[in-house]
């Protein structure tokens, strides 16, 4: 089966429990970036991102006896809840590992989703460690949060529909973090795009994507000091090579350029969205000769933000 075939089927499957989001447009923000936008919203799919199409293609694709005994993962974010809700409307247990500094706000959100939540120190290797035990415990599937290629295929549904709807795209923008919806992406345009060229965006703060284009390997971030706090993820193996592969340009952006971009969003279009969604824009404003006499499509990735903590 060809990729294209396998993005089919997974939006296919994953359709009755996911929304088909909407794909918005502003002309003070056309005029202002001087290129013709359209924004795929995945800040109105269920639980707040795209992420909750990955988990429920990986999860979809499991035996009757895979799913009887579970699902686990290590997520601080948008993961942790997509899995517990994926797992929930499929009605099998979601074994999810936090950091113990992870917000309150999104361990409330597991909660509420049905996951249940072990917590451990904040780091990758007790985060895997933590994982592997409940592993062998449960006798739990692990899903990893984007170096899964069933997720990859599940998040290039975004990539699908936005081509659905304007196949006439020149370019689609995307946040780049561990890789998931940027592999997936890549995938989608190739699949159904017409030419379509993807273009990543990242802050300057974690551009350890950027950085793995210009060495050939992966790398990874010394600090993860930025309001983007789903982009901190390094890439992994499956993502990297994907992109390696396919993508030629990321473009990044400072930490006052996102929050800009991210309260023009909410200015001008009147949503709210998470500041590694607004990378996207953020890319486009501070590169516009890039994406001049363009059409040009922007992922905003998710809507999960904490109302009290507002960079503005």
């Amino acid at each position: 089966m060809n990729i294209k075939e396998n993005i089919i089927q997974s939006h296919q499957r994953i359709s009755p429990y996911i929304h088909r989001t909407p794909v918005f447009t502003s002309q003070m923000i056309n005029e202002i970036a001087g290129v013709s936008l359209f924004f795929k919203c995945e800040n109105f799919q269920k639980m707040g991102a795209f992420k909750m199409r990955g988990a429920t293609n990986a999860i979809l694709q499991l035996s009757d006896e895979q799913k009887k005994k579970g699902v686990v993962t290590h997520s601080s974010g948008s993961f942790a809840q997509a899995l517990a809700l994926a797992a929930k409307n499929l009605n099998i247990n979601a074994y999810i590992v936090m950091p113990n500094n992870a917000p309150e706000v999104k361990k409330k959100a597991v909660h509420e989703y049905g996951g249940i939540i072990t917590e451990c120190e904040p780091t990758l290797e007790d985060r895997e460690t933590t994982a592997n035990q409940i592993q062998l415990e449960k006798g739990a599937t692990f899903i990893h949060p984007f170096n899964d290629f069933n997720v990859i295929l599940g998040n290039a549904s975004v990539g699908k529909e936005l081509l659905e709807y304007h196949p006439e795209l020149d370019i689609i923008v995307v946040p780049v973090g561990g890789g998931g919806l940027i592999s997936g992406t890549i995938l989608s345009a190739l699949a159904f795009g017409n030419n379509c060229t993807i273009i990543g965006a990242e802050p300057f703060n974690v551009d350890d994507a950027y950085r793995s284009l210009e060495s050939g390997k992966i790398e990874h971030n010394l600090t993860t000091d930025t309001i983007a706090d789903g982009l901190k993820t390094s890439l992994g193996d499956i993502t990297f090579n994907i992109i390696n592969n396919h993508l030629k340009t990321i473009i990044r952006v400072t930490e006052d350029e996102i929050v800009d971009a991210m309260q023009l969003i909410l200015e001008r279009m009147k949503i709210i969205v998470e500041p590694s969604s607004a990378v996207t824009l953020a890319a486009v404003l501070k590169s516009k000769q890039e994406f001049f006499n363009k059409k040009v499509g922007l992922i905003l990735s998710g809507g999960n933000i904490d109302f009290r903590k507002l960079p503005f």
